[in-house]
């Protein structure tokens, strides 16, 4: 079971630059969405200087954001990705079952994955994300290459905003009416 202080937890640029961003959605009344927290246990706690130092986590977590943008509900996760290879691994079961059951009810479910070395944030729509999970449960690759992502959109910064994916949102919606 991963702890506090396994790479389960380790720091994120990118969802520092995603809460810095949702918090400019929100102030501009573009879109609500909060970080879900992870609820854990602490084990250890150093008392000198209160803070926890091991902690288990109480139960799987689903995705790490969740809200609404201009009525839509929205849930997405962030990956980060320091070679041009994302592992399978990276995503967990219980993430795609949510995402999977989020778009049944009506919403968007997608991946931000932040490409390290290309200093490069893509959107990947659920749709893409089943497709290789899927190769991946079927005997395929573990794993997909940065050249295979067919549809995704990349999310570049502008207008102030650090990681604008509302844009990506609006692509995406914009394809899937394309394709009714």
């Amino acid at each position: 079971m991963p702890t506090w202080n396994s790479r389960g937890l380790r720091g994120s640029v990118l969802e520092d630059l995603i809460n810095r961003t949702n918090e400019m959605y929100r102030e501009k009344g573009l879109a609500l969405i909060q970080k879900v927290p992870t609820p854990i246990t602490p084990i250890k706690i150093d008392k000198e200087h209160r803070h926890i130092t091991l902690a288990y986590f109480e139960q799987k977590s689903t995705v790490d954001y969740i809200g609404a943008v201009q009525g839509i509900p929205v849930c997405f996760d962030a990956k980060e990705c320091a070679s041009e290879t994302f592992a399978l691994q990276n995503i967990h079961a219980h993430q795609v079952a949510f995402m999977e059951e989020f778009e049944h009810q009506g919403g968007i479910s997608f991946l931000l994955i932040f490409y390290t070395g290309k200093n490069e944030i893509i959107y990947l729509p659920y749709r893409e994300v089943r497709r290789f999970w899927d190769r991946g449960a079927n005997g395929g690759r573990k794993s997909f290459r940065f050249e295979e992502i067919a549809v995704s959109y990349p999310v570049k910064q502008h207008g102030g905003f650090l990681v604008p994916y509302l844009d990506a949102i609006q692509q995406d919606l914009d394809d899937r009416d394309a394709g009714d």
